[in-house]
């Protein structure tokens, strides 16, 4: 009933199938980005055998293919905000699934890798319209829920893609295999066209803020990128390498000077964009580490392919459950998944080169760590990524959305510099295998210090680094007793540290209820004769009360309702608010006219600011009193937001006088306003904090529209629907919050 798009999107849809479908669509079709370049690497070895595929071939399907698919990222992104992020899709399947065909057929060894290169751009581009499209079709309050479970899905579709890609290239070739990936995306394609609703054009999308400064960075993106694949290619030390990553730093020194010269407004704070660029850059690099090292390592220590492809399969059933452990555990903020993810990650790494060098049970061992790897980094980066789609303006949603995909093609292309270990012998190749495991431990070990908790993760850090020395200094039993002490010591530090955290939290949660319970009275639901419910939430998770304050009682006069915003927030705000709510309690019961009621409420606000000597203390207040039997409401109006009144399909706000704010010393004998009430109306009061709730575009919470959409219902409700409504339509409460509905009993 409360389920719309916001601001741009889907319009109008309903819960049910109408928002279930477009995101198992969208994940099936991104799971593309997963199982396309596993079959093409799967493929590859028949490929470079049926076409004669050499370095040069090699060497330009991996420089020009990482640099145009970061292009791609950018331009794909942009063109989501410009023509519609449908449009994009549909354009970038069709190109797939071309592109797919063509390789079907290609018979010389250029054609295949120029092709591969247009298959890689045409995926970049749908899995950001992809990203895109989810971020527009759910209301922030939901997209941590449905990013969890779209990440579980490409989880899901890469352990399909490892068990599966081999087994089928063998038995059926690769054309047949690229062929059958082309009808695939053409039925992708069909879908999304039947069942994928529309976006429609844009109507007024804001220009780049800086065109120059997006293209700078986006062009040292893509040479640090080329630069980084030709290094494994030609040398660190050949002269051209270090050309085009000197040209890359020059880029980006003349973007990052630019951007400190102008003064216009950036789609993304570096508060939130630098974040998911270490996060994204992580999961590229350790994903890619993991692929080359682990089943090296299990073929030189006696295993299979087949348990280097199981191993892999655990890393994403890992990173399925610590993505579905995000969707339940609504709680877990990007710091704290940082904070326990990547410091787990980084062990797993650590442990994961001893385990891996022994035969037999230490391989089981090993595949399970595997597991707790992939775990450890989708808990860090699902709420991670969750806060960045809430967060991005939909005015340039896809081009800004493109940071996250593009980091973690850039992580993926930088653990590609370390030197692989195909063509090695198998000693050499362990050595090397090993040697990327300990980097990426480094790597993993540095995102959680920056991202996560700094004392959980510089005692894991100190815990990799002891576990590296002692390996290098012994081999045998004593190193493995010698690591699973390091691994437990850093655990318990870790268990203690969270421990008193977690004493301190229950404490200050304790003490925030204690403090709320005394102050705020609940709102008893039937109160004289009008039935009633009432809503308390702060904007910070934990911090029990802060400037709003609502309080109803049954008084000879009748039954009087108050509700109000202190200027203010802090433990300054709390004092007037107990101060206000004191009088009220007492004054409701001997003062017999509202408007004198009012003006003692006005008189006290304005004691207290005196007191403090704070000119500036004041509170918006509304007053509403109801008699016994009585067909109307008398309202009075102290520059507070005026009440809604909600019917069948309909809500209005209600116009009447308004006073200046509580602490004026102004407000005299007023009259009350009435307003009429009856059996099919609902009263409903709040703060401002509701009306002023913004989604990630900046829009304001509509909130005739979603009461004139949910208007059915007693009080509670309905006061219930608006608090969960509040919350999908925005990802961070910028107020406190506090409604009061009411209604005539039955």
């Amino acid at each position: 009933m409360f389920d719309h798009a916001q601001g741009t999107g889907v319009v109008a849809r309903s819960k049910g199938e109408r928002l279930r479908v477009p995101g198992l669509l969208l994940a099936a079709v991104a799971a593309f980005y997963v199982i396309a370049p596993v079959l093409d690497a799967a493929a590859a070895p028949l490929v470079r055998a049926d076409l004669g595929l050499g370095p040069g071939h090699e060497a330009v399907a991996r420089v020009v293919g990482v640099s145009v698919t970061l292009l791609t990222l950018v331009v794909a992104g942009r063109a989501c905000d410009v023509v519609g992020r449908r449009r994009v899709l549909l354009r970038a399947l069709a190109v797939l699934s071309g592109a797919c065909a063509l390789l079907a057929v290609a018979f010389t060894g250029w054609v295949y890798v120029l092709t591969r290169v247009v298959m890689a751009a045409a995926l970049a581009a749908v899995f950001v319209a992809c990203l895109a499209y989810l971020a527009s079709v759910y209301m922030p309050g939901r997209v941590r829920r449905v990013t969890g479970c779209w990440l579980a899905a490409m989880s899901t579709g890469f352990i399909v893609a490892v068990n599966v890609a081999p087994h089928v290239t063998s038995a059926a070739g690769w054309r047949p295999t690229m062929a059958a990936l082309a009808v695939a995306a053409a039925g992708a394609l069909l879908l999304v066209r039947h069942r994928l609703p529309d976006d429609g054009r844009p109507e007024a999308r804001r220009p780049l803020n800086d065109p120059v400064t997006t293209g700078c960075w986006t062009v040292a993106g893509a040479l640090a990128a080329a630069g980084l694949q030709l290094a494994p290619l030609w040398g660190w030390a050949d002269p051209r390498v270090g050309g085009v990553l000197g040209a890359a730093a020059v880029v980006a020194v003349l973007a990052r000077l630019r951007a400190l010269t102008r003064s216009g407004r950036t789609s993304l704070p570096a508060r939130l964009g630098v974040p998911v660029l270490v996060a994204g850059v992580t999961l590229g690099f350790t994903q890619t580490v993991l692929a080359v090292a682990v089943p090296t390592l299990m073929i030189a220590s006696g295993g299979s392919p087949a348990a280097g492809a199981l191993a892999l399969s655990l890393f994403g059933a890992g990173g399925a459950a610590g993505s579905l452990l995000v969707v339940r555990r609504r709680a877990l903020s990007p710091v704290t998944g940082c904070s326990l993810g990547l410091p787990l990650a980084a062990i797993g790494l650590a442990l994961l080169h001893t385990l891996l060098s022994h035969g037999g049970a230490s391989l089981l061992s090993g595949c399970a760590v595997v597991a707790v790897i992939g775990f450890g980094i989708m808990l860090a980066l699902a709420p991670r990524m969750a806060g960045f789609l809430t967060a991005v303006p939909h005015t340039d949603l896809g081009g800004t959305i493109a940071l996250l995909p593009g980091a973690i093609l850039f992580g993926a292309a930088a653990a590609q510099t370390m030197p692989y270990s195909a063509g090695a012998s198998p000693a050499q190749a362990a050595i090397t295998a090993g040697q990327m495991l300990w980097v990426a431990t480094i790597v993993v070990a540095a995102a959680a210090l920056l991202l996560g908790r700094p004392v959980v993760a510089l005692v894991v850090a100190s815990t990799s680094v002891l576990q590296y020395l002692v390996a290098k200094a012994q081999t045998g039993q004593s190193v493995e007793m010698l690591v699973a002490l390091g691994v437990g010591a850093a655990a318990g530090a870790i268990a203690w540290s969270r421990g008193r955290l977690t004493e301190r939290l229950t404490r200050s949660q304790e003490t925030a209820g204690a403090l709320l319970r005394a102050v705020l009275h609940p709102i008893p639901g039937t109160l004289g004769r009008l039935r009633l419910a009432g809503l308390y939430e702060p904007a910070t998770a934990d911090t029990g009360i802060g400037g709003d304050f609502l309080e109803a009682l049954h008084t000879p006069y009748g039954t009087r309702v108050l509700i109000g915003d202190v200027r203010g927030k802090g433990l300054q705000a709390v004092q007037t608010v107990t101060d206000l709510l004191g009088c009220f309690r007492s004054q409701a019961y001997e003062t017999e006219d509202l408007g004198e009621l009012a003006a003692r409420l006005d008189r006290q606000v304005l004691r207290a600011a005196e007191a403090r000597g704070d000119e500036e203390l004041f509170a918006t207040a509304l007053l509403i009193q109801h008699g016994a039997g009585a067909p109307h409401l008398e309202v009075i109006n102290c520059g507070h937001p005026g009440p809604v009144a909600v019917g069948r399909s309909r809500a209005e706000e209600i116009e009447g006088p308004v006073h200046l704010p509580l602490g004026f010393g102004t407000l005299g004998a007023v009259d009350a306003h009435r307003v009429s009430l009856d059996d099919t109306t609902t009263l409903v009061a709040y703060t401002d904090g509701l009306s002023e709730a913004r989604n990630a575009s900046g829009e304001f919470y509509p909130l005739i529209d979603r009461l004139a959409d949910g208007a059915d219902g007693p009080p509670d409700a309905l006061v219930g629907r608006l608090a969960d409504d509040v919350r999908n339509w925005t990802h961070h409460l910028g107020d406190d919050i506090a409604i009061v509905a009411l209604t005539p009993a039955a």
